[in-house]
């Protein structure tokens, strides 16, 4: 049965590790080790998956045995599952903390109250958190998510305020060819 709460993504299996059916998991929790604290795991169509032990392995990766999982075949079948937990089993973030699913739909207005468009995903290429923005016109804009440019986030309220320097294009690839003298 599929969850109607929010889910929240927490871990992405990767490649089995050794031949018993351990695996590497990329954890998105804020401490690595943290993704086996939450249960029930769900995958994606919303079945339920046991952890029964984990390991820090290095930086945001451990490595997790799941029940039923026994061999390198097996482990090797799991490679790529996202891994979710209701968002009711988290705990609440702190001021200035959100969860990027609170963010996804997110109404997105001008500090006069026009509206822009809504939040379509949060990516981050190295710099920093940026939103992705769908526009009420069809196009979209990449807001960078800093304090300087989103100053009000009101997920109660489902919308985000956005200063109008985050609304302008960029220039800095320089003039097209028909602006050139």
């Amino acid at each position: 049965m599929v969850s109607t709460a929010k889910r929240i993504l927490v871990g992405l299996v990767g490649a089995p590790h050794g031949v018993r059916g351990e695996v590497r998991v990329k954890s998105y929790t804020d401490t690595p080790t943290a993704i086996g604290r939450y249960r029930p795991l769900l995958l994606e169509d919303g079945r339920s998956i046991d952890m029964l032990n984990l390991r820090a392995l290095k930086d945001d990766m451990v490595v997790a045995r799941f029940k039923g999982v026994d061999t390198r075949e097996a482990a090797s079948a799991l490679t790529n599952t996202q891994l979710y937990v209701d968002r009711a089993v988290l705990p609440p973030p702190d001021e200035e903390e959100f969860y990027q699913a609170d963010l996804i739909g997110l109404r997105v207005e001008t500090d006069d109250g026009a509206l822009v468009g809504h939040v379509l995903s949060i990516n981050n290429y190295g710099a920093g958190d940026l939103l992705d923005v769908g526009r009420q016109d069809g196009g979209g804009v990449l807001v960078p998510f800093t304090k300087a440019f989103v100053p009000v986030v009101d997920v109660a309220a489902g919308r985000l305020v956005v200063t109008a320097e985050a609304l302008v294009e960029d220039d800095a690839a320089g003039p097209s060819d028909d602006e050139r003298p």
